[in-house]
């Protein structure tokens, strides 16, 4: 089944970890043998190959760069312009990969026509093998949108997505770990944002961020990769509350395959997928909770994060690279999900979206 899939910190991947993509996850692995600098070496479940073989057709993939005061204590750039820089060097691995043919830019209906043409018609793992990978660009946390120049010359260049907030306090937004309504700046951005038709990712904004941004943004909005505060109980899911808001906005929420956002009592480097059985069942009942809210299957999607800082270490023991995604129409199936609802989980709420709001 072709599959989309909402969150992917590629560009992070190739640039900060130094992996090529183009070549498959077992040779990325291998080549990280021995180096212990991230918990994920070795253990890498992201390539341009496994994306292929699992249909993984279309992807939202990322630009990210943190700016970072004295007094935070996170990772990141100490100059929004160093994030900048940052990001753009990101955008310049992209249109490499564009160059070669293992991406294909996707800012429109027409270009998402084409794509979805491209792999929906392709039947044969040798015809898929050799398809450039549809991408559409969003920026994870807006640090390093120096000004709304920056924005608009972004924009330009293909972004068509956008997260204010990440990790910690931010230049427009608050996020996960932290608490703050929006900044006069993000209130600023989210307005133009609107004017470019651009859309608003809700995904890492802090509690009272969200609900402003809720209140003050009349453009389409989507959350690419977060599940639920009801299973795990942390500031970095939605509550039911929030869920149900994004679904009275017509939002499809795209559930995430972080172990720690899965199950709860998850302990950084002393958990293990198997200890507390983490799978891929475990995924399905966050996507379940939403539809139940719901009442429906129309507001849910994939956004794995499979390439987020983490590996098999954090990750459903029975997926040992993201081509594993094709198990899952048989998990839903098991689950008593129709056929229908199913198309709609792996890519169908996606491109609905896509197709309204591109």
């Amino acid at each position: 089944m072709f599959i989309i899939d909402a969150h992917l910190d590629l560009a992070m991947n190739a640039l900060e970890w130094n992996r090529d993509l183009t070549r498959s996850v077992q040779y990325i692995r291998d080549s990280e043998a021995g180096m212990s600098d991230l918990p994920d070496r070795g253990k890498g479940t992201v390539s341009f190959p496994a994306l292929r073989k699992g249909r993984i057709g279309l992807v939202v993939a990322t630009q990210i760069a943190r700016f970072v005061d004295a007094s935070n204590p996170l990772p990141g750039w100490h100059s929004p312009a160093q994030a900048w820089a940052q990001t753009q060097g990101q955008l310049a691995w992209y249109k490499e990969m564009e160059r070669t043919g293992e991406l294909k830019a996707v800012t429109d209906l027409s270009s998402l026509q084409e794509v979805t043409q491209l792999w929906q018609g392709a039947d044969e793992t040798a015809e898929t093998a050799q398809l450039p990978i549809g991408y559409i660009r969003s920026l994870e946390g807006a640090d390093s949108i120096v000004t709304l120049d920056h924005l608009h010359k972004s924009h330009e260049d293909g972004l068509r997505a956008l997260g204010p907030a990440h990790y910690g306090p931010g230049r427009y937004a608050f996020g996960t770990d932290s608490s703050a309504p929006l900044s006069p700046a993000g209130k600023a951005l989210l307005k133009e944002m609107q004017q470019l038709h651009m859309i608003l990712d809700v995904t890492h904004l802090c509690d009272k961020a969200f609900w402003e941004a809720l209140d003050l943004y009349q453009g389409p909005i989507w959350a690419s990769h977060n599940n639920c505060r009801a299973i795990v109980d942390h500031n970095r899911q939605f509550s039911d509350e929030m869920i149900r808001a994004l679904i009275d906005r017509g939002a499809v929420i795209g559930g995430a395959l972080d172990a720690w956002m899965l199950v709860p009592g998850w302990q950084r480097g002393a958990s293990t997928p198997q200890m507390t059985g983490c799978n891929l069942n475990t995924w399905i009942r966050h996507i379940d909770h939403i539809c139940q809210l719901a009442g429906n299957a129309s507001h849910v999607g994939i956004g794995t994060d499979l390439d987020g800082a983490f590996g098999k270490e954090q990750t459903p023991y029975d997926l040992e690279d993201i081509s594993d995604l094709q198990r899952l129409p048989a998990l839903f199936q098991a689950a008593g999900y129709s056929e229908e609802d199913i198309q709609k989980v792996m890519h169908g709420n996606w491109l609905r979206f896509l197709q309204t709001h591109l």
